[in-house]
């Protein structure tokens, strides 16, 4: 038996937050469509951006991925493949330590430098601070988990109690006494998370929907140089040509 406050933790406000972020990401594309963007400040600083954005990015991407990895796909199916869970449990702390330390150390060094420099700091809207912080704290934590709860503590299996709690809550059916019974640390992890998504549509983080993916797929532009005489790569012929 859990009480009513775990109850609207974990079998309410999840649903709050997604209908926020759902709506609140329709509201922005709606009426501020070109403000999806992270206000880019390159100009103003590059050194530190240049160290700080590819390992915020790239060891965000890892994290998200160990994730889904965790939250959706059942331990089932892992093990149908061969993977058990002494395995599934080495790698997760090895990469999840990995890509936490360096998604962390990204951001603070993006952190210290929206902070160093005057131009960038100005920039800096009012939504700011709050999203750092959650994002801050979350990461924090994430990492708290995976070294503590999983390294030095023992491993806890959060496939059998945080996952099917995750995916029954888009199936509709929600089981909050799966994370009323999970450690403290995982439920302020995924209490900060939730908030983060709160806060996804009116702040900066929103411009992940507006990352240019097509340019992976558009076909290649072709430049050709004109100096003199000469287009392109090739000297041009003597004399006249068939059309």
């Amino acid at each position: 038996m859990i009480s009513p406050f775990e109850v609207v933790l974990w079998a309410v406000l999840p649903y709050v937050v997604l209908a926020v972020f759902v709506g609140g990401t329709v509201w922005r594309y709606r009426y501020d469509k070109f403000g999806l963007t992270t206000r880019s400040s390159q100009l103003h600083e590059s050194r530190l951006l240049r160290i700080g954005s590819p390992m915020f990015h790239y060891g965000l991407m890892f994290v998200v991925g160990g994730h889904v990895l965790g939250l959706v796909v059942p331990k089932g199916l892992t093990e149908l493949f061969g993977i058990t869970e002494s395995n599934y449990h080495v790698v997760s702390l090895l990469f999840g330590t990995v890509a936490g330390c360096v998604a962390l150390a990204g951001l603070l060094v993006l952190l210290y430098r929206r902070l160093r420099t005057h131009a960038v700091r100005r920039a800096t809207s009012r939504s700011d601070p709050f999203t750092y912080t959650a994002l801050t704290g979350t990461i924090c934590l994430g990492l708290w988990t995976t070294v503590i709860d999983n390294g030095v503590r023992g491993p806890y299996d959060y496939r059998e109690t945080i996952g099917p709690w995750f995916r029954d809550i888009f199936l509709l059916q929600p089981h909050p006494e799966l994370m009323a019974h999970a450690p403290l640390d995982y439920k302020m992890h995924a209490l900060l998370g939730l908030t983060l998504f709160a806060l996804w549509p009116f702040g900066r983080l929103v411009h992940a929907f507006s990352a240019p993916l097509h340019y992976l797929f558009r076909p290649d532009v072709v430049y050709r140089s004109r100096t003199g005489d000469r287009v392109g790569t090739r000297r041009a012929p003597r004399g006249w040509q068939r059309l």
